[in-house]
């Protein structure tokens, strides 16, 4: 089974938007594949969901106990400084600390990558493609 870590527009744009990402959340859900998020990435998730889509706290905290409950949670050791965003070393990390297969996402810094030490970078429709 796959494991895959989800970048935070993928969790934004799938609670908030629907879509191909709802899709590859609702796969997580349904055992699809192994997700695996980090005490960093939920953080981030939270801010972006106040920030961006303007959910209240409770709702908020709902969602982030549903992402906690589907995934694995890891606390990376090791810090990844390789991409110019730092929120974007926490979805490295957490992958490299998992041993991911995946990281979905749709942020051109992760994009560009397209793969790190083994680890494929893919946007959400590549990933339900395969």
């Amino acid at each position: 089974m796959s494991r895959v870590v989800l970048d935070t527009n993928v969790y934004i744009s799938a609670y908030g938007f629907g879509g191909k990402p709802a899709e590859v959340m609702r796969a997580a859900i349904l055992g699809e594949f192994e997700l695996v998020t980090s005490p960093p990435i939920l953080l981030e998730v939270a801010d972006r969901l106040e920030a961006v889509l303007g959910f209240d706290r409770e709702h908020t905290t709902e969602v982030v106990r549903q992402i906690a409950r589907v995934a694995a949670i890891v606390r990376p050791v090791h810090r990844i400084a390789v991409v110019a965003d730092d929120a974007d070393n926490r979805i490295l990390e957490a992958a490299a600390e998992s041993g991911a297969d995946f990281i979905v996402s749709g942020d051109r810094h992760l994009l560009d990558l397209g793969e790190r030490e083994g680890i494929c970078v893919v946007r959400v429709a590549e990933f339900l493609g395969r």
